[in-house]
C-alpha cells in the first residue's frame, strides 16, 4: 500500500478559470489519490476562479484553502502552504499545467523504494492551446551525481513535476522570497546540505505555455534577478567563480536578445 501524501499548489487571480479546472481534474483522476490537496490563495480572486474552488470543496473533501489576505509571491505562498501540508511526502503542481494520470503512482513509488532520495522530479511536455499540441520535452539527467553537476549551470528540476520530502525541504531553510527562481534556490540549498535528486526519465506532466512566456523570460530586469542569483550560488560554494562569470555571460545574452530568437533557442536548443 503506498504512502499518503500531500499535493501544494499556489493561486492567484491572473489564472484563467478553465486552466485551474483542468489542472484540479487531473490531480483528483490520479491512479494514486492525494490524502489532502493544499492550495494557497495567494491574494483576492476572481469570482470565476472563487466559483471553481467552490464547486471542487463541494466534491472532494480533500481540498484545503489556504488564504492570503495580499498577493506575497510563489515562494512566500508556497512557504505558508507547506506548513498546511500534514504529509511528508508533498508533490507539487502549478495550476494551469496537467498531471499524467500516472504521475503521483510513479513518483510516490519510487521515493517509498528509495529512501536515500529527497527530491524526485521528472521530464514535462511543453505544450501550447491543448495537450494534443506538444512542442518540445524538457528532459533532465537522471542521477543525483549528475545532478549536481547539471545544477552548476542549469535548473535540475522540473519544479511543477516534483514530488520531495518535507521534512528535508524544511532542513534547508524551505522556499525562501528570491522572484523567479524561488524553486532553483530552494535545489542548490538542498544539493549542499546533502539532499540526493533523482528524475524519472518519462514526461508525467502536460506543461502550458505561449509566446508571452518566453517574452517574461527576457528583459534586463531578469538578467539582473539571474546575476544576483548565481553570485548566491557562488557565496554558497556550490560554483567556481569562473563557472559563475560563464552563467553569466551565457544567461545574459539569452536575455537580451529578441523574444523571437530567445523562443528558438528554448525550443530547438535548450531542449
Amino acid at each position: 500500500m503506498l504512502s499518503q501524501f500531500s499535493v501544494l499548489l499556489s493561486l492567484y487571480y491572473k489564472e484563467r478559470p478553465d486552466f485551474l479546472y483542468q489542472s484540479l481534474a487531473s490531480i483528483f483522476d490520479q491512479t494514486a489519490i492525494p490524502a489532502e490537496v493544499v492550495l494557497v490563495k495567494d491574494g483576492p480572486l476572481t469570482d470565476e476562479l472563487e466559483k471553481i474552488l467552490l464547486g471542487y470543496q463541494q466534491r472532494c473533501s480533500s481540498l484545503k484553502i489556504v488564504s492570503l489576505p495580499q498577493n506575497q509571491g510563489l515562494g512566500r505562498a508556497l512557504n505558508e502552504g507547506l506548513k498546511h501540508c500534514t504529509y511528508d511526502i508533498v508533490a507539487r503542481m502549478d495550476t494551469d499545467d496537467i498531471a499524467k494520470p500516472d504521475r503521483f503512482e510513479k513518483q510516490l513509488s519510487f521515493l517509498e523504494t528509495h529512501p536515500e532520495i529527497d527530491v524526485v522530479g521528472s521530464w514535462i511536455d511543453e505544450f501550447e492551446g491543448t495537450i494534443d499540441n506538444i512542442f518540445s520535452v524538457r528532459k533532465l539527467p537522471e542521477t543525483p551525481e549528475d545532478l549536481f553537476q547539471y545544477g552548476k549551470s542549469r535548473n535540475p528540476i522540473n519544479h511543477p513535476a516534483v514530488m520531495f520530502r518535507k521534512s528535508a525541504v524544511l532542513r534547508s531553510g524551505s522556499y525562501q522570497h528570491f522572484p523567479l527562481f524561488e524553486d532553483y534556490y530552494l535545489w542548490v540549498r538542498m544539493l549542499m546540505n546533502g539532499s540526493k535528486f533523482y528524475n524519472i526519465q518519462e514526461s508525467l506532466l502536460y506543461f502550458r505555455t505561449s509566446p508571452d512566456m518566453f517574452k517574461r523570460r527576457g528583459g534586463l530586469k531578469y538578467a539582473l534577478t539571474e546575476i544576483k542569483l548565481q553570485y548566491r550560488f557562488y557565496t554558497l560554494g556550490y560554483i567556481s567563480f569562473c563557472q559563475m562569470l560563464k552563467n553569466d555571460i551565457v544567461r545574459t545574452v539569452v536575455r537580451l536578445i529578441p523574444n523571437s530568437l530567445r523562443s528558438v533557442i528554448y525550443q530547438k536548443v535548450l531542449r
